[in-house]
């Protein structure tokens, strides 16, 4: 039944119906689709399902995303717009959507498998890259983390670990190069 079951609790708990629509077109769409290891975060989570709703610390409300792979200090949340992201005592949204972090996720495991080389960077040498030829990849819709597009390359920005836990030093780069067409586009 998921989470249908709970509409009616959820309402007498005074979680507005509005949020509780949420959750159920999150659940309806996405509910049960297990997921590949992600190339961070500890490979993410495992499958998304939702669960109870909570007001979040600044506004509105989130749910978490599902079952996480790892443990680690946070839980994979959707939030108040509908963001993927990390929460617990605090909120960074990853990507605008869920299908932003499902296009990351899907294009880190093709990108790792045709590029000619991998090289992964950290702190402050993520600075360094220069981004000003290359293209941002919408469909990662990319808040936190986000994608480059070059003429033989890709580039993965994560800063969502930096953010929550303001460590800079935590945050990564990883360039996937020598990528043709096939490689750029999938």
């Amino acid at each position: 039944m998921g989470a249908a079951q709970y509409r009616e609790g959820w309402s007498e708990r005074g979680i507005p119906d509005t949020v509780v629509d949420r959750v159920m077109a999150f659940e309806e769409r996405w509910g049960g689709v297990v997921l590949p290891p992600a190339p961070t975060y500890n490979g993410g989570p495992t499958l998304f399902r939702p669960d109870t709703p909570e007001a979040a610390p600044s506004d509105g409300w989130w749910f978490w995303a599902g079952d996480q792979r790892a443990a680690v200090p946070y839980s994979f949340m959707i939030g108040p717009r509908g963001e993927f992201g990390l929460g617990t005592w605090r909120w960074v949204p990853l990507h605008a959507s869920v299908d932003g972090w499902v296009e990351s996720v899907a294009l880190a495991h093709h990108a790792t498998m045709w590029a000619e080389q991998i090289t992964k960077v950290t702190g402050d040498d993520v600075d360094a890259l220069e981004l000003g030829s290359y293209e941002p990849v919408p469909e990662v819709e990319g808040l936190a983390d986000r994608w480059w597009r070059g003429t033989d390359s890709l580039i993965a920005v994560y800063t969502g670990q930096a953010e929550f836990f303001s460590r800079p030093d935590y945050r990564t780069a990883v360039i996937y190069s020598g990528l043709d067409s096939w490689g750029l586009h999938g």
